[in-house]
């Protein structure tokens, strides 16, 4: 058998980032960036497995990766620590643990820290330990000037977010050291591409996969990075971060030129490619600076390597395949290549990320989408594939996909069951992957109790019914079905962590508003804190659409920490620069 055909994605699940909640009020009809998010994507991963097991019947079951202790006194948890696959499974299953320093971890502070000091990491720390204080008071987690209608915190974000990114940094450490294990998708939240610097926004406090980039840079010896960010909204926080960290390493090369002596290492350079809509979030107000960072194509020419697309309507599945994803959206994936041809082409020092957001899929809110600006959900398939086969050529398979956006449980669900059946590379089992499997045709057009489609029958058979288990009758007449509950049984941790959502008192809807996007009024005082709502909410005059959600929960399970703390800590500044993006936080800003 050769190299390629043992290759297997794998799938990182960190319980912490169900714990991340909005606080503020009761009300969570108007949030959408929520923790069943992690619960839906479950759904979709356990299906995918379930469909190529069929393609590939297991020989043998054996234990999932787990870097927690087992809890042999808590059956669910034992179950839950189980992987119900075969050692030869398609697919292996992380159950992480991991959790990184904020003002410790090398790659963290390379991304976020200052050279005068973590300022903006150390107010993150006590913006999320006072939140619960601030809010009782009448006041704001969030400070003035900061864009409170998408930022939200709680107590138990700062596990959330340094749980995300240990998980992201595992992974980056998974590839690097399995034979089999080269590619990887992980589940965490919140997300991360609209978080510069020291620009929280759009529901990112830190940008997972700079960090992950970071960390490969600095523990593994990667100097050369392919970005692709397939979210619905424009990584405005992770384009400026790869500016400032391709002008340092171009004015390094221009020193060197100039008879400077060449730097202990070679700098990290890298690519950042998007397809996104340019209607949306952040460039939805039509601020000049956005919209023109969000529309820069740039190769080569002050080192920088810059790549975007805007998303368009389509009229059919031919029209989307056949002329936007060819002749324009694959685009990012050919500029890739160039930029690695002409960087010294394949090599060890090669890493791919997807920051993959599933907030452009066909099956995505009205309200979030409602500049129609979407993609089928066979898009998540053929890029994952394709992003796949170019890290099979340039960086020996090794690929990172984290996930940004996506806010519909359909969407989600959807969605991650294609992006991890792209992921995929065994050629029998990629014969076998067909696209109607996530075909939701049939989900809108059924009626009656117990409809015929597959796919309904798997929201239903997923359904969390009382006690947070899913509904097993469901699933009888479907084997793949069946066995995607049984797989989703031993993954899910979300009716755990997020059975505790009473213990705390939430302030009354009362004392919440909600601000028009285009609303010139200052940031509210303290005394009157806004509800965060989705980066594309509608104008005030829409309704917004959101889900109905199970309640949302804290948790006092402590999590280990992951090995991430050992590098030396190294605190970077980048110079900064025009295309610098995010709110001036001396400046009140409308989400």
């Amino acid at each position: 058998m050769d190299e390629t055909s043992t290759r297997r994605p794998a799938i990182f699940l960190q319980d912490a980032c169900f714990k991340h909640r909005y606080i503020r009020s009761r009300d969570l009809s108007a949030i959408v960036e929520r923790p069943e998010r992690l619960r839906a994507v479950t759904v979709g991963l356990s299906a995918a497995i379930a469909r190529l097991e069929a393609l590939s019947p297991p020989a043998s079951a054996s234990a999932t990766t787990d870097s927690g202790p087992l809890n042999l006194d808590d059956l669910a948890g034992a179950l839950g620590r189980l992987n119900i696959a075969p050692e030869n499974a398609p697919v292996s299953i992380v159950r992480s643990t991991a959790s990184v320093d904020l003002l410790s971890n090398a790659a963290v502070k390379f991304i976020h820290g200052d050279i005068e000091g973590d300022v903006y990491l150390e107010k993150l720390k006590g913006w999320a330990k006072d939140s619960w204080d601030k809010i009782s008071n009448g006041g704001s987690e969030i400070p003035e000037g900061l864009p409170q209608g998408d930022l939200y915190l709680c107590p138990e974000s700062l596990d959330a977010i340094q749980g995300a990114i240990g998980t992201v940094c595992e992974a980056v450490d998974t590839i690097f050291t399995s034979k089999t294990d080269t590619r990887s998708f992980v589940a965490v939240r919140p997300p991360g591409h609209h978080c510069g610097e020291d620009t929280p926004s759009g529901f990112c406090f830190v940008n997972n996969v700079a960090i992950g980039v970071a960390h490969a840079h600095l523990k593994h010896g990667v100097n050369r990075v392919v970005i692709f960010d397939i979210d619905l909204h424009h990584g405005n926080g992770t384009q400026s971060i790869i500016w400032q960290i391709n002008e340092e390493t171009y004015r390094q090369k221009l020193e060197v030129e100039a008879g400077a002596p060449p730097p202990s290492k070679p700098g990290l350079q890298a690519y950042y490619g998007s397809v996104h809509d340019i209607l949306s979030y952040p460039c939805e107000d039509g601020k000049p600076e956005l919209v023109q960072a969000a529309s820069v194509s740039l190769h080569q020419a002050h080192g920088q390597y810059i790549e975007n697309i805007h998303l368009q309507t389509y009229s059919s599945e031919q029209h989307f395949w056949d002329v936007l994803y060819k002749e324009q959206y694959s685009k990012i994936l050919r500029k890739a290549e160039e930029f690695l041809d002409s960087t010294g082409g394949p090599g060890d020092d090669v890493l791919v990320f997807i920051s993959c957001g599933m907030d452009a899929c066909e099956h995505e809110y009205e309200s979030m989408s409602r500049h129609n600006r979407k993609v089928p959900t066979s898009f998540y398939h053929r890029f994952a594939r394709d992003a796949r086969k170019l890290s099979d050529v340039y960086a020996r398979g090794r690929l990172v996909s984290v996930l940004e956006g996506g806010y519909s449980d359909r969407a989600l669900t959807s969605g991650a069951m294609a992006h991890l059946s792209g992921l995929v590379d065994d050629s029998k089992l990629e014969r076998g992957i067909d696209e109607e499997w996530w075909n939701l045709e049939n989900l809108v057009k059924a009626s009656g109790p117990t409809p015929k489609s597959p796919s309904l029958q798997l929201e239903n058979a997923t359904k969390a019914r009382r006690g947070g288990r899913p509904s097993l009758t469901a699933a009888s007449d479907e084997p793949w079905l069946g066995r995607t509950v049984e797989i989703f049984q031993s993954l899910d941790s979300s009716a755990k962590v997020l059975a505790s959502a009473s213990s705390r008192t939430l302030l009354p809807p009362t004392l919440m508003t909600l601000r028009d996007r285009k609303s010139k009024s200052p940031t509210p005082s303290s005394s009157a804190a806004p509800r965060p709502g989705a980066r594309g909410k509608s104008r005030a005059s829409e309704p917004a659409v959101a889900p109905a959600l199970s309640s949302s929960a804290e948790s006092n399970i402590s999590f280990g920490s992951g090995s991430n703390d050992g590098e030396p800590v190294v605190s970077k500044k980048h110079p900064r620069v025009i295309l610098r993006l995010g709110p001036d936080p001396t400046v009140s800003s409308n989400p």
